[in-house]
């Protein structure tokens, strides 16, 4: 249906269902999006820019390289933990209101984090930031679905929302090597609490009330427990086989642990009649297919993206900025081809094929990259690093796509919750698996003679590592040539 000065809008009404789409003018649609895209941003740019402040923060500190990587681990493990639970409260409580609380909730973290006197006030604080990062992280996500019809208006916001979040990832590396030489390490927190406070306020004056659109209001506390608790052991289990390797107890115990409380949480789902995660609604369209590939794409990028930092600083002796900087093409790749080509594409060619094509460039890339040496340097690995982040830049927007096409009212926190842990839990997962085999054949130096020699094992790991990615995403590819491209859902608009 067309309205004089609306842009066309239409749904497919379903009996007795609320309508979902807000019809707002474009200004205040735009206005919205860049609310959540800073959200977003301030989320995804805090894992590289803190870990680029690492080094400085274990000397002044003093803790151990072991300990200081929790600085890192307690904000992962709590982000991709609450997630799930906190896309379903939105769906039930108003996203709203849960958006607003968890940028308020990070940007106070950030601030008692860059106060913090001790190695644990900062993980406690970091853990806390997590907290708020999973809320507004799975809101905004619900907020967009609710502000953009399903269709090429949602598709090209989609397209932009990801691409700038993937470009955070080299933001933070740069801007956190910037920040810590010229201000030291407290201010890469600092720098979160203007940022925050703003868009907090802005999104209480612009962003539409909306009460909770789940018909059922009752959330499930027995499954939000379990699938918590479940995830975060999980994540917990991950990093530390990334560093202690599958074998250790510290990775078995914790792994087996949480592979039994989320058996229990599909055991709990089963059962109740008011599940957190309805098992049938995986079942629905391309959500299943589109949360197998956002896993196994992000385990592509855990692991490939790591190496090649280590592979610039370790093996061809680039400073952490200097690495960092390494990698502005890829962003600016991620910002413009992922920003405006995935939405194109998929409103052009359709899902299926963009999603063939994303794992048919991570795949030869991931492939480029097996031919590493220890001479290779930055223009050795550039046409593999270009070819896996065309691939993955049209990819992720891609998925997300599918993964929330076709949501009922009142679920659209719960699908983005499920698509954003599968991609939290995707990146432990390539991580550990890649790291693990890169260090196999990574032989300790026993004096300056063996420096090359133990140059050429680390690489020679690395081989090994990226052909492992390069499987593992040709079975990504596999899994696309079997995506049905969705039925697009057209809704009427609310309006505000």
């Amino acid at each position: 249906m067309e309205r004089a000065g609306m842009e066309q809008v239409t749904i497919q009404k379903s009996e007795g269902a609320k309508p979902r789409v807000l019809a707002l003018n474009k200004s205040r649609t735009r206005l919205i999006l860049g609310l959540i895209i800073a959200a977003g941003f301030l989320d995804v740019i805090d894992f590289s820019i803190v870990q680029v402040a690492l080094p400085t923060i274990q000397t002044e500190l003093v803790v151990s390289l072991a300990e200081s990587q929790w600085i890192i681990g307690a904000y992962g493990l709590t982000l991709a933990g609450f997630l799930l639970l906190s896309g379903r409260a939105g769906d039930i409580y108003g996203q709203k209101k849960l958006f607003v609380f968890g940028i308020v909730l990070f940007t106070v973290a950030s601030f008692t984090g860059g106060l913090a006197p001790s190695l644990l006030s900062l993980i406690v604080s970091r853990a806390i930031q997590g907290v708020g990062a999973a809320i507004s992280t799975a809101t905004a996500f619900a907020i967009l679905v609710t502000t953009f019809p399903e269709g090429k208006e949602r598709n090209r916001a989609l397209g932009i929302f990801v691409s700038v979040l993937s470009a955070g990832f080299a933001a933070g590396s740069i801007s956190g090597g910037v920040l810590t030489a010229a201000f030291g390490w407290r201010s890469v927190l600092f720098v979160n609490v203007p940022i925050g406070t703003v868009a907090a306020f802005l999104s209480q004056k612009f962003l539409v009330s909306n009460p909770g659109r789940a018909t059922d209001k009752h959330l499930d506390l027995l499954g939000a427990l379990s699938v918590t608790s479940g995830l975060i052991l999980l994540v917990y289990s991950l990093t530390n086989a990334a560093t202690d390797g599958f074998a250790s107890l510290y990775t078995i115990v914790p792994l087996s642990i949480s592979a039994l409380v989320l058996a229990g949480f599909i055991a709990i789902e089963s059962r109740s009649k008011s599940p957190l995660m309805p098992l049938g609604f995986l079942r629905r369209g391309t959500v299943f297919t589109a949360n197998v590939l956002a896993l196994i794409l992000t385990s592509s990028a855990g692991g490939v993206i790591f190496l090649l930092t280590i592979y610039l600083q370790r093996v061809s002796g680039y400073s952490q900025l200097a690495a960092g900087l390494e990698f502005v093409p890829p962003a600016l790749i991620f910002f413009f081809v992922g920003g405006w080509g995935s939405s194109w594409l998929v409103n052009r060619i359709g899902l299926k094929l963009v999603l063939v094509t994303s794992m048919s460039l991570i795949t030869l890339g991931s492939a480029l990259l097996t031919q590493i040496t220890v001479t290779s340097g930055y223009f050795g690995i550039l046409p593999g690093m270009l070819l896996w982040s065309f691939g993955a830049s049209i990819g992720f927007p891609a998925l997300n796509i599918a993964a929330l096409a076709g949501t009922r009212p009142g679920e659209e926190g719960l699908a983005s919750g499920i698509i954003g842990t599968s991609q939290r839990v995707g990146f432990p997962v390539g991580l550990a698996i890649l790291l693990t085999i890169a260090t196999v054949t990574d032989p300790p130096p026993v004096g300056p003679a063996s420096q090359l020699g133990s140059l050429a094992g680390v690489v020679t790991g690395f081989q090994y590592a990226f052909l492992a990615a390069t499987i593992i995403s040709a079975i990504g590819l596999l899994i696309a040539l079997r995506v049905k491209n969705p039925r697009m859902m057209f809704e009427h608009p609310i309006f505000s």
